[in-house]
């Protein structure tokens, strides 16, 4: 069987150095292995006939056999274009070329036969096709094309002539040049179990189905396999760095604990944070690395649940950090921390890039002496000056704003791995839980604490800004603060939409009795922070800013967020932003403000955010919006993504299904050595190819 892997595409007929150069550039396919799993994004019934009669703007797509009439070149400049009269016996229709048409113009002939197809629109009261494909009738027996493949294909491919149909003969030749069927790549025994189509038939019924059935089959079991590998590196690696890495064993719940608990907590406990931190003891009493993901709605208090954590830390003798991703919110979780503990002997500190001089020297001996307990901080404290005494556990706040290499180095900072709690304010579907943080325990806090009056959120139209400006002025003269929030810093020539410092000035006209402020990303960090101080204080009512607040500022007396093109944020920030108000005991609002014209996706996730504050059930409708995004590089550990066809919004199932197949094959052969495996082991090496292993590091 020919090495598909290492054959170069350039070597495919039809081919050669420079339709290789573009395969290459444009779509990544450097071998025949590439083209082979280069799939179809959809494919179309070739079967059958329509006559011109038949056809409307409604319809898909559509062939018609006939002939051309004549020929014509119109318009001038970059308006020309050909315009090809095509019958069918019966009727008349146009078929249009707006490129490439002096090509067409030499390559159809008139009264010859031809299959046209494409989709059919209306210009001017006349059915015509726009670049359609034209194939001679001799050269295409319909009775054989069933399901037409559709690949997808860039601009700089049409400019070099290479288009969809293109792709379809290069597969075509790739299966013809296959002499031997293409080997299995799954164990026999999981083919049989789970009745999965065989890899050979698989590949080429995916790109060459002779029914939608057998489709359906075929990128069933690609699917499968895609999710299976995945899962089982995830599991394997995860299996191993629990062997081999050990942790601390924080063996006692002393002084510091349990004086905060019965004399300084500032409220009740919610059943869920009590779950979660008894899930996170046993954790660190074990003697293995704790490596837990904390998912929580926004205001479900996870920073109280992080606390109470390192108390525990503490009272063992050992040193924590806590890493956030900006300085806002880094400072806040001082404020936070030094308010909850209050004159409790635990030492807090902060390390920034804004900390500089004698009090950054001052921090830095006390973590070395093991005076400081709890460190605080951004990126700055990944810097090789930062040296820990014992530093025996770390929190990373909205862990996906972090690198693993990043966080990699602060892991390396103790010769005992610490213990790793990451957290998130934004909920992750189950399915894609199982895939990204598979290697992680996941912890979750599903309340919200006592008091709490859910959000009410509203849509309203940019066309009727009376409505917002009156709630504003009622809960603003009510003695409340708000947020309003811009998608742009500054005018856009290209983008019509509104930005912050327009806003700031429109809001200071409007409300000149009421102090604006505005807070940005490109403001120098010492304006951006007093800015926020004064609305912290309250002396500041309404604060103008771009999503720089979208984390971690809580400021319990602002009862309203405002998000203007509220059609340009994904469901997952709104929902971000919606969370920075609803933090006191006050009634407070969320108001989206978009144009009256909406995608119908848009205007769905609008419609979501008003029906529903549940982030969980937010989060499952974003990724059947808009998919599970980009989930490759080194954001997770041990394990390189390259889904081609599964789709976490769509094949949960599936998810689950590979997920317990991986957990059995590893149960029974955890070396993955019994000879039926050696399938699975080689797999595993290959994708691991020019990868980073984190397995190590989560």
């Amino acid at each position: 069987m020919q090495d598909l892997r290492n054959t170069d595409i350039k070597f495919l007929p039809g081919i050669g150095p420079t339709r290789a150069k573009v395969l290459r550039e444009e779509l990544g396919i450097n071998t025949w292995h590439d083209l082979l799993y280069y799939f179809p994004f959809k494919h179309i019934d070739r079967s059958r006939l329509y006559t011109i009669r038949e056809l409307s703007a409604d319809m898909p797509f559509v062939q018609i056999c006939g002939w051309f009439l004549s020929f014509e070149e119109l318009g001038t400049g970059r308006k020309k274009h050909l315009v090809g009269r095509f019958t069918d016996g019966q009727s008349v229709m146009e078929l249009v070329w707006f490129a490439n048409y002096r090509y067409i113009t030499k390559s159809l002939q008139v009264h010859r036969k031809y299959i046209v197809f494409g989709r059919p629109s209306v210009f001017n009261g006349r059915i015509n096709i726009t670049h359609p494909d034209v194939d001679p009738e001799d050269t295409l027996l319909l009775s054989k094309m069933r399901m037409q493949p559709y690949y997808s294909i860039t601009e700089k491919m049409r400019k070099s002539g290479l288009s969809s149909r293109t792709l379809e003969h290069f597969t075509s030749n790739l299966f013809q040049q296959l002499k031997e069927p293409i080997p299995e790549t799954l164990p026999q025994y999981l083919v049989d179990r789970l009745c999965l189509m065989p890899l050979d038939q698989a590949l080429r019924a995916a790109h060459y189905p002779s029914t939608a059935d057998e489709l359906s089959r075929a990128t069933m079991r690609l699917k499968f396999e895609e999710l299976f590998y995945i899962q089982l590196s995830i599991i394997r690696y995860t299996r191993e760095r629990t062997r081999q890495t050990r942790g601390h064993i924080f063996s006692v719940v002393g002084e510091h604990f349990n004086t905060f608990y019965h004399k300084y907590l500032p409220f009740e406990l919610t059943d869920a944070q009590k779950r979660v931190i008894r899930e996170m003891r046993i954790d660190m009493g074990r003697g293995r690395q704790m490596n837990r993901l904390l998912q929580g709605d926004v205001g479900s208090g996870k920073t109280l649940v992080a606390l109470m954590t390192m108390l525990i830390a503490i009272d063992n003798g050992y040193q924590t950090c806590i890493m956030a991703p900006t300085e806002i919110l880094a400072e806040q979780h001082l404020d936070t921390f030094r308010t909850f503990l209050a004159d409790m002997p635990v030492r807090v500190e902060l390390l920034t890039g804004v900390v500089k001089g004698k009090r950054r020297t001052a921090i830095l001996e006390g973590l070395q002496r093991g005076e400081v307990d709890i460190l605080i901080g951004t990126h700055a404290v990944i810097e090789d000056k930062v040296e820990f005494n014992n530093l025996g556990l770390v929190v990373i706040d909205e862990q996906h704003r972090f690198g693993v290499a990043q966080r990699a180095r602060l892991w390396r900072k103790n010769t005992t791995s610490p213990h790793v709690l990451v957290m998130t304010a934004t909920p992750i579907p189950r399915t894609l839980a199982m895939t990204l943080y598979g290697d992680l325990d996941v912890s979750v806090i599903d309340q919200l604490p006592p008091g709490r009056k859910p959000i009410k959120t509203l849509h309203l139209y940019d066309t009727r800004p009376d409505d917002l400006y009156r709630l504003l002025l009622r809960e603003i003269g009510a003695g409340r603060q708000a947020y309003v929030v811009y998608p742009l810093v500054k005018e856009s020539m290209k983008v019509d939409l509104l930005n912050v410092e327009d806003g700031f000035r429109h809001l200071q006209e409007i409300f000149p009795q009421y102090r604006v402020g505005m807070v940005h990303g490109q403001m120098k960090s010492a304006d951006k922070d007093a800015q926020m101080q004064l609305f912290v204080s309250g002396e500041t009512q309404i604060l103008v800013a771009t999503t720089v607040i979208e984390v971690g500022v809580n400021v319990p007396n602002a009862s309203v967020m405002v998000i203007q093109n509220a059609e340009r944020f994904g469901l997952s920030q709104l929902h971000q932003l919606r969370g920075r108000v609803g933090r006191g005991a006050d009634q407070s609002y969320c108001i989206l403000v978009t144009g009256y014209e909406l995608a119908r996706d848009t205007r769905r996730r609008i419609q979501i955010m008003t029906e529903t504050n549940d982030g969980f059930e937010i989060a499952e409708e974003d990724l059947k919006l808009r998919g599970p995004g980009d989930l490759e590089g080194t954001q997770q550990s041990g394990v390189a993504f390259d889904l081609r066809l599964a789709n976490l919004a769509r094949d949960g199932q599936l998810v689950q299904l590979a997920r317990e197949t991986a957990t059995d094959v590893l149960d029974s052969d955890p070396t993955l050595s019994a000879p039926d495996n050696q399938f699975l082991w080689h797999q595993l090496q290959i994708m691991r190819q020019g990868q980073q292993d984190w397995s190590q590091i989560s």
